[in-house]
């Protein structure tokens, strides 16, 4: 259920393609944030108990949520993050397969059984959930990077509190309201927590809480820092996806076919926004002018313009 009147500041979410407001949110302040996490904890004592592959169940319906709106909720990444359409249903394809994935994982949590040196002993291992997990997720990927820690973390057994980026809050929104439909009522309900806010108010508050066991943040390097120094001063875990500085090497017998359009979109894909953009090509010296002058022409035919648009290729940075 939502926050009837949540305490913090209005957010507005501005389209990068036209600068215009979509909407605006109203934000949790920290007593908010208090409500949330306390439900993440109470549902993670029922949670933990039930069958991983019933959780399973739980995360194929939301699967099949996620499919019913792929057109939908690629359009709304679009909008509001300037991706192309076919990125952003590309983003949403990407939740789908993880909750594929988590479904047969649901089945497989295997443990090792091993041999005793007591007579009549025999050890096992057995995986058990850590509790309520806070994912924090950048504008670049909206849903797509929730879905990969939500589909798994939940099949484990823990519950979620999601702090979403302040650039991209109506996607979160969105997403929240697909959960909704599948958790509405049942024993899920309360397991997909989401949180928006500010970075002092809610992100802050997220990284120092000693409820939260793990922090998986998605982000740059400077976020990461801030992340690992206060999670770790906690003797809390952290996954940390940042920045990067990518390179490709192009073989001198490479298929150039096959290698100019995958750099290209590797560097323009997302307007170059992403911790896997390409950032550097490494060549042999045989191939380096025919490479250069096809890479060239390559770029002399990317269309930039409205991401809605079907002939463009790459949209606007998300922001000034």
């Amino acid at each position: 259920n939502w926050i009837p009147e949540p305490g913090g500041t209005l957010l507005s979410s501005v389209s990068p393609t036209d600068g215009q407001v979509i909407a605006s949110v109203r934000q949790a302040s920290t007593a908010d944030y208090e409500t949330v996490i306390r439900t993440a904890q109470e549902r993670f004592a029922s949670w933990r108990m039930i069958p991983a592959p019933v959780r399973g169940e739980y995360v194929r319906q939301l699967g099949n949520a996620l499919r019913a709106c792929k057109a939908d909720l690629g359009s709304l990444v679009a909008w509001e993050t300037g991706k192309i359409q076919a990125e952003g249903e590309g983003e949403v394809q990407e939740m789908i397969d993880i909750c594929d994935f988590a479904v047969g994982l649901s089945r497989q949590l295997y443990g090792l059984t091993m041999h005793s040196e007591r007579p009549g002993h025999r050890m096992y291992e057995q995986w058990h959930p850590l509790g309520t997990v806070g994912i924090i997720s950048a504008f670049n990927f909206p849903v797509a990077v929730w879905a990969w820690n939500a589909a798994v973390a939940a099949v484990c057994g823990n519950t979620l509190l999601w702090k979403p980026s302040e650039k991209t809050p109506l996607t979160a929104v969105a997403v929240q309201e697909i959960v909704s439909t599948v958790t509405r009522g049942t024993d899920a309900d309360g397991v997909f927590g989401m949180v928006i806010g500010t970075v002092d108010d809610i992100g802050e508050t997220l990284i120092r809480d000693r409820r939260i066991p793990l922090v998986s943040a998605t982000g740059s390097c400077r976020m990461g820092r801030r992340v690992g120094e206060v999670v770790h001063g906690r003797l809390g875990r952290t996954i940390l996806e940042l920045g990067g500085n990518n390179a490709i090497i192009v073989a001198g017998d490479a298929n150039l076919d096959l290698a100019i359009p995958g750099i290209l979109f590797g560097a323009v894909g997302t307007a170059g926004q992403r911790c896997t953009s390409t950032r550097r090509v490494f060549l042999e010296r045989s191939i380096t002018e025919e490479f250069t002058e096809r890479l060239l022409a390559a770029y002399a035919q990317v269309r930039i313009g409205d991401p809605r648009d079907a002939d463009t290729l790459m949209g606007p940075l998300i922001d000034e």
